[in-house]
Protein backbone atom coordinates (compact mmCIF):
# COMPACT_ATOMS: atom_id res chain seq x y z
CA UNK A 1 0.00 0.00 0.00
CA UNK A 2 1.21 3.50 -0.76
CA UNK A 3 2.21 5.32 2.41
CA UNK A 4 -0.52 7.83 3.18
CA UNK A 5 -0.58 7.74 6.93
CA UNK A 6 2.45 9.71 8.07
CA UNK A 7 4.53 7.97 10.71
CA UNK A 8 4.42 11.12 12.81
CA UNK A 9 0.66 10.78 13.28
CA UNK A 10 0.18 8.27 16.04
CA UNK A 11 -2.74 5.81 16.20
CA UNK A 12 -5.61 6.89 18.44
CA UNK A 13 -4.92 6.67 22.15
CA UNK A 14 -1.14 6.93 21.84
CA UNK A 15 0.99 9.92 22.73
CA UNK A 16 3.07 11.33 19.84
CA UNK A 17 6.82 10.85 20.07
CA UNK A 18 8.68 13.97 21.29
CA UNK A 19 9.51 16.24 18.37
CA UNK A 20 7.37 14.35 15.88
CA UNK A 21 4.55 16.92 15.91
CA UNK A 22 7.06 19.72 15.32
CA UNK A 23 8.60 17.85 12.39
CA UNK A 24 5.12 17.14 11.05
CA UNK A 25 4.06 20.79 11.25
CA UNK A 26 7.26 21.97 9.53
CA UNK A 27 6.16 20.23 6.32
CA UNK A 28 5.50 22.46 3.32
CA UNK A 29 1.81 21.55 3.11
CA UNK A 30 -0.29 19.20 5.18
CA UNK A 31 -3.69 18.01 4.00
CA UNK A 32 -5.74 16.31 6.70
CA UNK A 33 -9.06 14.57 7.05
CA UNK A 34 -11.05 12.01 8.98
CA UNK A 35 -12.46 8.71 7.76
CA UNK A 36 -16.16 8.10 8.44
CA UNK A 37 -16.65 5.94 11.51
CA UNK A 38 -18.72 3.21 9.87
CA UNK A 39 -16.66 2.88 6.70
CA UNK A 40 -14.63 -0.19 5.80
CA UNK A 41 -11.51 1.96 5.61
CA UNK A 42 -11.94 3.26 9.17
CA UNK A 43 -11.53 -0.31 10.44
CA UNK A 44 -8.64 -0.98 8.04
CA UNK A 45 -6.62 2.22 8.63
CA UNK A 46 -4.30 2.66 11.63
CA UNK A 47 -6.27 5.77 12.64
CA UNK A 48 -9.51 7.49 11.59
CA UNK A 49 -7.49 10.66 11.04
CA UNK A 50 -5.22 10.90 8.02
CA UNK A 51 -2.59 13.39 7.00
CA UNK A 52 -0.63 13.93 3.83
CA UNK A 53 2.58 15.91 3.69
CA UNK A 54 3.41 17.63 0.39
CA UNK A 55 6.92 18.95 -0.13
CA UNK A 56 6.79 20.49 -3.64
CA UNK A 57 3.16 21.61 -3.83
CA UNK A 58 1.67 24.55 -1.97
CA UNK A 59 -1.70 24.29 -0.22
CA UNK A 60 -3.65 25.81 -3.13
CA UNK A 61 -2.10 23.37 -5.61
CA UNK A 62 -2.60 20.35 -3.34
CA UNK A 63 -6.24 21.19 -2.69
CA UNK A 64 -6.91 21.85 -6.38
CA UNK A 65 -5.40 18.47 -7.34
CA UNK A 66 -7.50 16.69 -4.71
CA UNK A 67 -10.64 18.25 -6.20
CA UNK A 68 -9.53 17.49 -9.78
CA UNK A 69 -9.26 13.81 -8.81
CA UNK A 70 -12.74 13.88 -7.26
CA UNK A 71 -14.25 15.54 -10.34
CA UNK A 72 -12.56 13.22 -12.85
CA UNK A 73 -13.29 10.00 -10.95
CA UNK A 74 -16.30 10.66 -8.71
CA UNK A 75 -17.32 8.01 -6.19
CA UNK A 76 -19.83 9.26 -3.68
CA UNK A 77 -18.57 7.21 -0.74
CA UNK A 78 -14.84 7.06 -1.54
CA UNK A 79 -13.01 8.96 1.23
CA UNK A 80 -10.71 11.89 0.49
CA UNK A 81 -7.87 9.80 1.96
CA UNK A 82 -7.87 7.71 -1.23
CA UNK A 83 -8.05 10.75 -3.51
CA UNK A 84 -5.16 12.27 -1.53
CA UNK A 85 -2.92 9.52 -2.89
CA UNK A 86 -3.02 11.37 -6.23
CA UNK A 87 -1.73 14.52 -4.51
CA UNK A 88 1.04 12.49 -2.88
CA UNK A 89 2.09 10.94 -6.21
CA UNK A 90 1.98 14.23 -8.14
CA UNK A 91 3.95 15.88 -5.33
CA UNK A 92 6.61 13.16 -5.68
CA UNK A 93 6.64 13.61 -9.48
CA UNK A 94 7.27 17.33 -8.93
CA UNK A 95 10.84 16.47 -7.90
CA UNK A 96 11.35 16.75 -11.69
CA UNK A 97 11.55 20.48 -12.49
CA UNK A 98 9.61 20.06 -15.75
CA UNK A 99 6.71 18.30 -14.04
CA UNK A 100 6.67 20.86 -11.26
CA UNK A 101 6.52 23.73 -13.75
CA UNK A 102 3.70 21.97 -15.66
CA UNK A 103 1.68 21.41 -12.47
CA UNK A 104 2.15 25.00 -11.31
CA UNK A 105 1.08 26.31 -14.73
CA UNK A 106 -1.84 23.86 -14.83
CA UNK A 107 -3.26 24.91 -11.47
CA UNK A 108 -2.78 28.58 -12.44
CA UNK A 109 -4.71 27.87 -15.67
CA UNK A 110 -7.54 26.25 -13.67
CA UNK A 111 -7.84 29.41 -11.57
CA UNK A 112 -7.61 31.71 -14.58
CA UNK A 113 -10.27 29.85 -16.58
CA UNK A 114 -12.56 29.76 -13.52
CA UNK A 115 -12.21 33.53 -13.12
CA UNK A 116 -10.49 33.28 -9.74
CA UNK A 117 -10.23 30.37 -7.33
CA UNK A 118 -11.06 27.18 -9.27
CA UNK A 119 -11.27 25.07 -6.10
CA UNK A 120 -13.97 27.38 -4.68
CA UNK A 121 -15.99 27.52 -7.92
CA UNK A 122 -19.29 25.63 -8.20
CA UNK A 123 -18.89 22.02 -9.31
CA UNK A 124 -20.51 22.71 -12.71
CA UNK A 125 -17.93 25.44 -13.40
CA UNK A 126 -15.08 23.19 -12.28
CA UNK A 127 -16.22 20.49 -14.70
CA UNK A 128 -16.58 23.00 -17.54
CA UNK A 129 -13.00 24.20 -16.98
CA UNK A 130 -11.70 20.63 -16.91
CA UNK A 131 -13.49 19.90 -20.21
CA UNK A 132 -11.80 22.96 -21.74
CA UNK A 133 -8.40 21.65 -20.62
CA UNK A 134 -8.72 18.03 -21.81
CA UNK A 135 -5.94 18.37 -24.39
CA UNK A 136 -3.58 20.13 -21.95
CA UNK A 137 -0.50 18.10 -20.89
CA UNK A 138 -1.28 19.00 -17.26
CA UNK A 139 -4.76 17.51 -17.55
CA UNK A 140 -3.41 14.38 -19.24
CA UNK A 141 -0.72 13.93 -16.58
CA UNK A 142 -3.21 14.23 -13.72
CA UNK A 143 -5.86 12.09 -15.43
CA UNK A 144 -3.36 9.33 -16.12
CA UNK A 145 -1.92 9.42 -12.61
CA UNK A 146 -5.43 9.28 -11.12
CA UNK A 147 -5.98 5.81 -12.54
CA UNK A 148 -3.00 4.39 -10.70
CA UNK A 149 -3.11 6.53 -7.56
CA UNK A 150 -6.82 6.17 -6.84
CA UNK A 151 -7.46 2.57 -7.85
CA UNK A 152 -4.20 0.66 -7.35
CA UNK A 153 -3.91 0.62 -3.57
CA UNK A 154 -5.17 -1.46 -0.66
CA UNK A 155 -7.62 1.20 0.54
CA UNK A 156 -9.38 1.28 -2.85
CA UNK A 157 -9.36 -2.52 -2.96
CA UNK A 158 -11.10 -2.62 0.44
CA UNK A 159 -13.60 0.06 -0.56
CA UNK A 160 -14.59 -1.58 -3.84
CA UNK A 161 -14.41 -5.16 -2.54
CA UNK A 162 -11.55 -6.23 -4.79
CA UNK A 163 -9.35 -8.89 -3.25
CA UNK A 164 -6.29 -7.96 -5.30
CA UNK A 165 -4.19 -10.13 -7.55
CA UNK A 166 -4.67 -13.83 -7.01
CA UNK A 167 -1.81 -15.36 -9.01
CA UNK A 168 0.58 -15.42 -6.04
CA UNK A 169 -2.11 -17.20 -3.98
CA UNK A 170 -2.59 -20.06 -6.42
CA UNK A 171 -5.36 -18.69 -8.61
CA UNK A 172 -9.12 -18.45 -8.15
CA UNK A 173 -10.07 -22.12 -7.83
CA UNK A 174 -10.77 -22.99 -4.17
CA UNK A 175 -10.56 -19.27 -3.27
CA UNK A 176 -14.21 -18.33 -3.64
CA UNK A 177 -14.48 -18.43 -7.41
CA UNK A 178 -16.34 -21.73 -7.22
CA UNK A 179 -18.70 -20.79 -4.35
CA UNK A 180 -21.73 -19.91 -6.49
CA UNK A 181 -24.72 -21.10 -4.49
CA UNK A 182 -27.70 -19.55 -6.23
CA UNK A 183 -27.49 -21.65 -9.43
CA UNK A 184 -27.41 -25.44 -9.78
CA UNK A 185 -24.06 -27.05 -10.54
CA UNK A 186 -23.51 -27.47 -14.29
CA UNK A 187 -23.04 -30.96 -15.69
CA UNK A 188 -19.47 -32.24 -15.91
CA UNK A 189 -19.67 -32.16 -19.71
CA UNK A 190 -20.08 -28.34 -19.62
CA UNK A 191 -16.59 -27.79 -18.21
CA UNK A 192 -13.22 -28.85 -19.54
CA UNK A 193 -11.03 -30.83 -17.16
CA UNK A 194 -8.97 -28.62 -14.80
CA UNK A 195 -5.46 -27.72 -15.89
CA UNK A 196 -2.91 -30.00 -14.22
CA UNK A 197 0.32 -28.25 -13.30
Amino acid sequence: MKKLFDSTVEPQGRVPRPGSRRRFLKAGVVLTGTLAGGSILAAFAPSRSWALEAKALDKRQAEALLIVAKRLYPHQSLPDAVYALLVKDIDAACSDAGVRKMVEAGVDALDEKAGGNWAAAPQARQLAVLREMQADPFFQKVRGQCITSIYDNQMAYKHFGYEGEIWSKGGYIKRGFDDLTWLPDPPESASPPPYAA
